[in-house]
């Protein structure tokens, strides 16, 4: 498979997103933030960083970037996009995920490991993740809280996009296991085709045990496996 990965201004986990497509056997080409194509991409992936050095807010400048009109119609169109950190930011910004991103609740700037929760396994950034098994990724984010009113919570509930949570070792959701304050511990999302996703931990950053932890390989075979899938489906 086929990925693109969007570079913007400052934009610093490009590289360390590509690297991870390749670890896992496929192809990945950067795509600059002026270009109005995304190629022959099957899936696109938002990076983190501090696109246009975080100006007005953290995505504010990026959501208008002449490539996100191409991200937008790729999304329309169904195809997979998955924002990280600054990406999932620049996505809540251009609308194509729900809720926003504010400042860390004691307004520090946060770089460690935590563990996350699956909330939804049935979609095309969970489907691999073994069941009951928190996922160790690690953050780095000063706006990583997310924030969304309670009509959007409450669809986001019923829905079941809110696909991982915040949780300790053992998985359990406490309040000490959320590292920016995010409201329900809520630490990535989907929209409602569930084509679109967005977290504040690095998968990019978890996906060789040399960096200590391999979990977030799951995020990206799970993309992997169902755009096989689809494809598979295409062919019959």
């Amino acid at each position: 498979m086929h990925f693109a990965v969007l570079q913007f201004p400052a934009s610093n986990c490009d590289q360390d997103c590509v690297h991870a497509v390749r670890v896992l056997g496929h192809t990945a080409e950067f795509v600059w933030h002026k270009d109005t194509s995304l190629g022959v991409a099957d899936a696109v992936i938002v990076p983190g960083g501090f696109s246009y050095g975080d100006y007005l807010r953290c995505g504010a400048v990026a959501r208008f970037s002449p490539v996100m009109q191409a991200v937008k119609q790729f999304a329309d169109q169904g195809g997979l996009v998955l924002g990280i950190c600054n990406g999932f930011q620049i996505l809540c910004e251009a609308n194509l995920l729900p809720g926003a991103l504010i400042r860390n609740r004691d307004l520090q700037f946060h770089c460690e490991q935590v563990f996350l929760k699956t909330r939804n396994f049935a979609t095309p950034f969970t489907s691999l993740i073994p069941p009951a098994r928190p996922l160790k990724m690690p953050i780095a984010h000063g706006e990583g809280c997310y924030f969304a009113d309670p009509e959007t919570l409450a669809k986001l509930q019923a829905g079941q996009q809110i696909l991982w949570e915040y949780c300790d070792v053992t998985g359990a959701t406490t309040e000490a296991a959320n590292p920016n304050g995010s409201v329900l511990n809520i630490a990535g999302v989907a929209n409602e085709r569930f084509n679109v996703a967005g977290l504040m931990p690095h998968p990019d950053r978890a996906s060789e045990a040399l960096l200590g932890s391999e979990d977030g390989r799951f995020v990206f075979e799970s993309m992997v496996a169902t755009l096989v899938e689809q494809r598979r489906q295409q062919a019959a």
